[in-house]
């Protein structure tokens, strides 16, 4: 069962486009950095990431999207709620963050 894993981020104003940037790219590395406890492999599919550049004008104040792959739903829980790479990430970036919204899904369920 695939589950997509789909986090936005809108910066406090006082970030820095460096060190937003900087996050960004902490973000996306996630995918080679997020090891597997059971295989040591990475297993977290990073689809990509980057700067809102919608002309809608619908992103209710969010500037940064990402978007992630996991296999099961085991691997989803592990990442959120134990890897190391992604608990580094979140204490590196939490501060940085105005908003945080995060959307999951699995194609097909309605």
């Amino acid at each position: 069962m695939t589950i997509f894993h789909v986090v936005l981020f809108k910066f406090k104003d006082l970030v820095s486009p460096e060190e937003a940037k900087a996050a960004c790219a902490r973000m996306l590395a996630l995918g080679p950095n997020c090891i597997h406890p059971t295989t040591q492999k990475p297993y977290v599919k990073v689809h990509g990431g980057g700067k809102d550049n919608s002309l809608e004008g619908k992103q209710l104040g969010m500037t940064h999207v990402f978007v992630f792959e996991f296999e099961s739903d085991e691997d989803r829980a592990y990442y959120l709620q134990k890897d190391p790479a992604h608990m580094e990430f979140v204490s590196s970036v939490i501060n940085l963050l105005d908003k945080l919204q995060a959307v999951d899904f699995t194609p097909g369920e309605f």
